[in-house]
């Protein structure tokens, strides 16, 4: 039996209050046994401090400044991450020539090129830029590339039979086939994005949220490290949460079961059938299967609020 909405909004909400509540008792008493909680600041010191940085102007900047360095380096490796991807899954000679490159360079950490961004680029703002498209940059290319070679060879066959060309075999049967596998890697791109340019900013931006962080934590400004903690997270979960759902409505045509987390795939529900008129009139049919396509498109994106 699965919990309906609001019920599942006041389990989240009730599990919330437990952790804050938890975390402010830790603080407030300052308990040490093992971890030492009074080295923490309480709940209220944070909110306390994250009200002051709302009604200041740095905050937004900060906010503005990370937010267009996630979104510019995310959108060029997305772009190069699946034409790369679908190259080197196409074609062998491509995956002989880069293929070796891209593999010797993809397991060294983002944020270990920072001294090689600070060498290339003429300033700051283009090297965290390069650190956050490097970031997702592989989690997209190698996911893209698996989901292109996953395809079932009948497809393209089919497509070849009725006279399309290379073209045509890539919008009509590369692509949207592959898009499943895609956005699975910009989900996980964008959160390694966070990460990276986080860090970028602690070690060589101007502005952001990372290098507030980095400011508060040197001068022993802990609640202010914690807004900042805060603030990613948010972010973080905002951006990742905004990508998988544009990518459940750009597969909406795929065939999939209603995912309920912890429980069995929860079947749409029934729609009542409403008598038939006498005169045959299909207006009653085409809104009966209108909402039933409609309650199971909102079970689908339902785990994801």
């Amino acid at each position: 039996m699965t919990r309906r909405p609001l019920a599942r909004y006041a389990l989240r909400t009730v599990s919330l209050a437990i952790f804050l509540g938890l975390w402010q008792l830790l603080t407030g008493l300052d308990v040490n046994l093992w971890l030492r909680f009074s080295q923490f600041p309480t709940v209220t010191d944070v909110a306390s401090a994250f009200a002051g940085r709302l009604t200041g102007s740095d905050y937004w900047t900060d906010l503005t400044d990370s937010l267009t360095r996630i979104l510019t380096g995310f959108a060029l490796a997305a772009v190069l991450g699946v034409a790369t991807g679908v190259l080197v899954a196409r074609s062998r000679l491509a995956e002989d020539l880069i293929g070796p490159v891209l593999e010797v360079i993809r397991p060294i950490p983002a944020i270990a090129l920072v001294p090689v961004a600070i060498l290339l680029f003429p300033s700051n703002e283009q090297g965290i830029v390069f650190i956050t498209c490097t970031a997702a940059f592989f989690p997209v290319l190698v996911s893209t590339r698996h989901a292109v070679r996953a395809l079932t060879p009948v497809w393209e066959e089919a497509v070849r039979t009725m006279g399309g060309g290379r073209l045509r075999i890539l919008g009509s049967v590369v692509l949207p086939g592959a898009l499943p596998g895609i956005f699975g890697g910009l989900s996980v791109g964008i959160g390694v994005s966070w990460i990276c340019v986080i860090s970028a900013e602690m070690i060589s931006g101007q502005y952001g949220v990372g290098y507030r962080t980095w400011q508060d934590y040197t001068v022993v400004n802990y609640p202010g490290v914690f807004v900042g903690m805060v603030t990613i997270g948010v972010l973080g979960w905002v951006t990742s949460t905004a990508v998988e759902l544009l990518g459940r409505r750009l597969t909406r045509w795929l065939p999939r079961t209603s995912y309920v987390p912890g429980g069995r795939p929860r079947a749409p529900r029934p729609v009542a059938a409403a008598p038939v008129r006498a005169d045959g009139d299909p207006q009653h049919q085409a809104q009966r299967e209108q909402q039933g396509q409609k309650d199971i498109e909102e079970a689908r994106d339902e785990h994801l609020v």
